[in-house]
């Protein structure tokens, strides 16, 4: 209990050392999210709309990488910007750069694979209606994009609280260096293996409380997206 008490005491402090380290995983993550979404979400749907030679590698692939454990994610990454790696002259490795390249490989396919789950209902009920109104392709994509907005934001906020608990990829690609790369999930382990458990708590009472928001924004956004289909 007196750990506890200690470790909300640093929340309510807003401790210096806490604010940094929330603060870092929130850019990494969001980051990470943004740039997987903005490649994820245009080929989720264009997977759902079309079908063209690769889609089924494709579908195959998005599929088992969902399932792929972190670590192999952080070990390919890692190859590819070490000193030896073909991006290692970039010097990227072990800064936060490397963590969203890292994150951003782990999240795509879920995002991908939840964006095009909630395109392709979509998709079969305007095929007639847009084929006959002849509507351009980029335009029904866009267009089916959007109807199906509260699944694809439910996508973006499962990818962004998986990586949010990301341990194994970014340990090895930042290496969990003080006050440059250490984020919630690598202290609280860093932190619990040294017995400094006031620092480790606080941040995983920060990292349920996200976890929390997370899953009610997708509630929420759930919700609203049957009510909008039943007034549609």
């Amino acid at each position: 209990m007196e750990s506890l008490s200690k470790a909300v005491q640093l929340i309510v402090a807003a401790d210096p050392d806490l604010v940094a380290i929330v603060g870092l995983s929130l850019f990494v993550s969001l980051s990470a999210t943004i740039l997987a979404s903005c490649m994820a979400i245009p080929l989720g749907g264009l997977l759902a709309t079309y079908k063209f030679a690769g889609r089924r590698v494709i579908l195959i692939f998005a599929s088992s990488f969902m399932a792929l454990p972190p670590v192999v994610v952080g070990l390919a990454v890692y190859l590819l910007l070490s000193r030896s790696g073909p991006l290692g002259s970039l010097g990227l490795l072990f800064t936060p750069t490397a963590m969203i390249i890292a994150q951003t490989c782990l999240i795509f396919p879920i995002v991908l694979v939840l964006s095009m789950e909630a395109v392709k209902p979509l998709a079969r009920d305007y095929d007639r209606l847009m084929s006959a109104m002849d509507v351009p392709p980029f335009l029904r994509l866009r267009t089916l994009i959007w109807d199906a907005r509260f699944g694809i934001f439910t996508a973006l906020l499962a990818g962004f609280g998986r990586a949010l608990a990301e341990v194994g990829a970014v340990i090895i690609v930042g290496g969990n260096i003080n006050g440059l790369t250490r984020v919630m999930t690598t202290t609280i382990a860093l932190e619990t293996s040294k017995g400094n458990l006031q620092l480790a708590m606080a941040l995983g009472l920060v990292l349920i409380f996200l976890a929390l928001l997370v899953n009610s924004a997708i509630h929420a956004i759930a919700r609203v997206g049957k009510k909008y289909e039943v007034t549609r």
